[in-house]
Parts: structure tokens; C-alpha cells; sequence
């Protein structure tokens, strides 16, 4: 039975719902921390990051400078979109410095027709677009879409390290090329969902626990980000009932395979 409490809050954030958010399943939304139309120029940071990661807060657009071997940004009527270097086959990368650790992230995206080359020495070999998190030295948890399909990753955090990275959910969702698909994030404690063109895929892992120092956007090949929102996150009173729900028509994954010991 839900409290008095819970019903209250969730009662209020139907109340402030607008026509183009997406319900959430797993949060309740709370107070918008962050909205971005892309209009303007974004504002510098303030900080000192240290890497992509931390130590800073509000935009750190990467590959920005003449020397970066990172990909290009710009601000097109109302959209941010990336570019990849195709000579270096680095992705764009944009991190928004944010302490959280429960959060909701709304956006849409568009990955732009642009033609892939499949020529080793350009490099525009696919389409993906991520929402990614970091902690206070690296990448923490993804959201990552392609053409047609969208998945949960938790990162590798320590790359030189023992951990891996694990696949937690993947699946279809319809999202073509040229065309805006709104996406929503959901991150409360170490579980999080995201949905996508009517499809949610939910996942869990203790690393997603916690604290996390930016976001992230990144773009392979050519794509575009706006009308984003960020609110603040508490627990949905039906997770647990959608928690079933979702799990019963998730496709299970393989397990994942053990690395070759190393000789």
C-alpha cells in the first residue's frame, strides 16, 4: 500500500508533467535542477577539471581548439551536434559537470544522415549517440542507442584494472536516422532504466551506486542533442510492480564471458 507520502509526491509530479515528458517508470520526478534549449552559446565551466570527469561545473565541450584530436561541436537553431574526427576516429564528447547520485535526464536526439565511409583511414564506420555518467576518475554507466537499438552498460572503471564492462539490458526500439527520438534516463541508486520510442529496458549493478560528477554526451559519426532536462530523482511507489513487469519482458543476456587468462 502506498503512503500518504508517496501518493502525495507522485500525485505532484503528474501535476507538473508537460505534454512532451515521457512518464518515468522507476522515479518520481522532483525539482528541474537544469533545462537547455541550445539557443545561445553555452557558458564556460567554472572549476578546474581534472580530466572529463571532475572538478568542474556546467558545460567542458571537448576538441574544441585546433589542436584537440577530439570531435567538433557546434550550436545549429536550437541543437548541439557533434561531429567525430574521422582522421583520429575519436567521437564528440560534451560533459556537463553535476554532483548526483539520483537523477533524471530527458532529451531528444537525431543521429544526421550523413553518408558512412568505410574506408579505414576515415573511420565513419557506425551511428551511436550515449548518455554517459562518470564518477570522480572515469566512465560510470551508459545509455547507449544505435539505429534501431538501444542498450544499459555499466563501464569499465578502472580500464587498466580488473573490472570489465557488462552489458545490463539491450533491446530494439524503432529510432531511424534524421529523425528526433526523445530519450529519458533514470538513475536511483544502483539500478537504472531508460526509455526510448515507447521502449524501457531497466538494469542493476552495485557500481551505479555511486556519486557521479558529470554527464556526458558522445556522438559517433554525426548526431544532434536538444530540449534537454535534468530533475531531481526520488523512488516511483509502483517500481516494484514495474520492476516485474519489465524484467518479464526483457530478453535475458548471455553471460558474459570470462577473459582469457593471460599466459
Amino acid at each position: 500500500m502506498r503512503t500518504f507520502s508517496a501518493l502525495l509526491a507522485f500525485t505532484l509530479s503528474l501535476g507538473a508533467l508537460r505534454a512532451e515528458d515521457i512518464p518515468t517508470v522507476m522515479t518520481v520526478r522532483g525539482k528541474e535542477i537544469y533545462s537547455q534549449d541550445f539557443s545561445q552559446p553555452l557558458p564556460k565551466y567554472t572549476g578546474k577539471p581534472i580530466g572529463y570527469a571532475t572538478g568542474f561545473q556546467g558545460w567542458l565541450i571537448h576538441g574544441t581548439g585546433p589542436e584537440s584530436r577530439g570531435g567538433q561541436w557546434k550550436q545549429i537553431d536550437g541543437r548541439f551536434q557533434g561531429h567525430e574526427n574521422p582522421q583520429v576516429k575519436h567521437p564528440s564528447t560534451a560533459s556537463f559537470g553535476l554532483e548526483f547520485k539520483n537523477i533524471i535526464v530527458q532529451c531528444q536526439v537525431r543521429f544526421e544522415d550523413v553518408e558512412l565511409d568505410k574506408d579505414p583511414a576515415h573511420g565513419f564506420k557506425s551511428r551511436y549517440l550515449q548518455l554517459r555518467t562518470t564518477n570522480d576518475r572515469t566512465y560510470l554507466c551508459s545509455l547507449s542507442i544505435s539505429p534501431g537499438a538501444f542498450g544499459l552498460i555499466k563501464d569499465d572503471n578502472d580500464f587498466e584494472g580488473p573490472d570489465q564492462r557488462v552489458q545490463l539490458a539491450s533491446g530494439k526500439a524503432p529510432v531511424k536516422v534524421g529523425e528526433w527520438t526523445t530519450v529519458l534516463l533514470e538513475i536511483l541508486g544502483d539500478e537504472m532504466t531508460a526509455t526510448v520510442n515507447g521502449v524501457t529496458l531497466t538494469g542493476q549493478n552495485a557500481a551505479v551506486a555511486q556519486t557521479k560528477k558529470s554527464f556526458m554526451f558522445v556522438i559517433g559519426t554525426e548526431g544532434s542533442v536538444r530540449d534537454l532536462h535534468i530533475w531531481e530523482a526520488s523512488a516511483h511507489p509502483d517500481w516494484p510492480m514495474n520492476r516485474a513487469v519489465l524484467a518479464a519482458k526483457q530478453t535475458p543476456l548471455a553471460p558474459a564471458k570470462k577473459p582469457a587468462a593471460k599466459k
